[in-house]
């Protein structure tokens, strides 16, 4: 249900880290661990389903704003996820 405004003490721009600020350059990550990055969480760190699910719910915008910006490789297997990574020039 939607709420007024008025009942939030504290109300800031919605801002997005810039892809190098938050993924190595030579690395490729699972959308899990970019979702976990992104919020300053442990790519390795145990989290329930809603967690995570809240954690995706940011990522996702974040990656498709920055598309332009990233590179993707496909999973090894149908059970892996894909794997993420900037665009870099070689």
């Amino acid at each position: 249900m939607p709420r007024p405004k008025a009942d939030f003490d504290d109300l800031r721009p919605l801002a997005f880290r810039e892809p190098d600020e938050v993924l190595d350059a030579d690395r490729m990550y699972t959308i899990y661990e970019v979702a976990r990055l992104l919020q300053g969480v442990e790519t390795d760190a145990e989290l329930d389903v809603e967690t995570e699910n809240v954690l995706l719910d940011w990522a996702i915008p974040w990656m498709l704003k920055y598309a332009d910006e990233f590179v993707f490789a496909e999973p090894e297997n149908d059970a892996e996820p894909g794997h993420y990574g900037l665009a870099t020039e070689e």
